[in-house]
């Protein structure tokens, strides 16, 4: 609505003493209103430059022209203090200068007002000190930004005052100085929480998975064992080959040597439809690309790997199918209008429930969850958390690949760490530190 996307049913909007009824796309880029979405609205194959300056490029008598849009985007990064080749393209960046791409275009349209909606979530520790240093030069020049986050360290760490909305209604405004995390999440959730992390009973089973010598795609030489009822965590850096361990164990990469055991068996995956029909799912790292059809409803995904059982003679049983979503739907708390409702319209936390009602519908044995609450609120996060401490305490095993340092110590009974590729490590809950985790995953002996 700030920016002119969705027009509001009710109410106004106050900017620089002027009220509007409502905002329009074009008046709020003249007004120096911009937006940095979750997705990028970036052309990959076009040079920074020519992203900063698309739709405005610079030209000399009706000829474009990329040498003056080349001096123009490197005094922006000068002035912004930032080492980018403009040249370059978009395609060729980290998500993390693709992020700072869209903060030079907005800067480069004189923007005053800068809304940023989760700009941290896919970044790794190192991009985001990068990104912060970007926000506070932006801070020094007098733009205003909104900065949209469930990582509440950031919040505390950039915000001046925190405002705070629950189920669409504005529920507080404070000063970061005046309030503690903790006050923070109960207003978030409407409720205190317990204990960030749920215990499990302590009870694992037989081993139900064995890795052994597995070599594929950035994966080299990984061993080890899965039991029943546990949490194995595996840790390490962005690029450590810990989702290419799971998509191999899932079927979705080639293993090129080694094998898997199940339940004692040898087990080739083959393909994801493999892994599923012998009680192996995964809740992929990128739920909106990898786990979701957006543009389907709740009821379709979610069915989606159990339309073979839904169906009779090629025609889908409309009445299983709807029992089958509702009874996840009510058994996920899954917050949605109905079970038609489209999922690109569910909040983030929602949407990775749908992914999760898709799997545990195949009644899997084993469940993957790589980056389990990544761009989800907190109250959500709480809920997930619970959902993988129920499945272990049914004799569920789980896999969780978390860069969430807190997450992954908190939820983990044991903690797989992984560096180029490679298992460098097991650490027991008992010796579960932050420190020895980074320093495995770092590589250093």
């Amino acid at each position: 609505m700030l920016t002119g996307a969705i027009p509001p049913s009710s109410g106004t909007i106050e900017f620089e003493n002027q009220v509007y009824d409502r905002l329009t796309p074009s008046l709020a880029m003249k007004l120096g209103i911009a937006v940095i979405y979750q997705e990028f609205s970036l052309v990959p194959y076009l040079t920074v430059a020519e992203n900063i300056f698309y739709g405005r490029e610079i030209s000399k008598m009706g000829v474009r022209s990329v040498r003056q849009m080349n001096l123009e985007a490197e005094k922006f990064c000068r002035e912004m203090g930032v080492d980018i080749d403009v040249k370059a393209k978009v395609c060729g960046l980290g998500v993390a200068y693709q992020q700072i791409v869209e903060i030079l275009k907005a800067v480069s349209k004189n923007a005053k007002f800068i809304i940023m909606d989760e700009p941290t979530a896919p970044l790794t520790l190192k991009e985001t000190e990068i990104f912060f240093r970007i926000i506070r030069k932006l801070k020094e020049k007098k733009v205003t930004i909104i900065f949209i986050s469930h990582r509440l360290t950031e919040v505390f760490d950039l915000c001046e005052r925190v405002t705070v909305f629950c189920d669409g209604r504005f529920v507080t405004t404070k000063e970061t100085g005046e309030v503690t995390k903790k006050q923070l999440i109960s207003y978030m959730v409407g409720r205190e929480l317990a204990d960030d992390y749920p215990a499990g009973n302590g009870k694992t089973g037989n081993v139900v998975l064995e890795a052994r010598h597995i070599t594929g795609k950035r994966v080299h030489d990984v061993s080890f064992e899965l039991r029943e009822g546990e949490v194995l965590g595996i840790g390490g850096l962005v690029g450590a080959g810990r989702t290419e361990l799971a998509r191999a164990v899932y079927g979705a990469d080639p293993v090129l040597s080694g094998e898997f055991l199940l339940d004692g068996k040898r087990f080739v995956p083959k393909s994801p439809r493999t892994a599923l029909e012998h009680g192996i799912g995964l809740i992929p790292e990128d739920r909106k690309k990898q786990g979701l059809i957006l543009d389907a409803t709740v009821k379709e995904n979610s069915a989606l790997s159990i339309l073979r059982r839904c169906s009779d003679f090629g025609v889908i049983n409309k009445k299983e199918e709807e029992r089958t979503v509702y009874r996840y739907i009510k058994d996920l708390n899954i917050k949605t209008p109905g079970m038609n409702q489209l999922v690109k319209n569910l909040s983030g936390g929602n949407q990775q429930k749908v992914v999760l009602a898709k799997m545990l519908a195949t009644n899997c044995k084993i469940l993957i969850f790589d980056e389990p609450t990544r761009g989800i609120d907190v109250g959500a996060k709480q809920e997930i958390y619970h959902l993988i401490r129920e499945m272990t305490d049914q004799g569920k095993a789980v896999i969780m690949i978390s860069s969430e340092m807190p997450e992954l110590i908190g939820m983990s009974d044991r903690i797989l760490v992984m560096a180029d590729g490679r298992l460098k490590g097991e650490i027991g809950r008992g010796d579960f530190t932050q420190e020895h985790i980074l320093e495995m995953a770092s590589d250093l002996d």
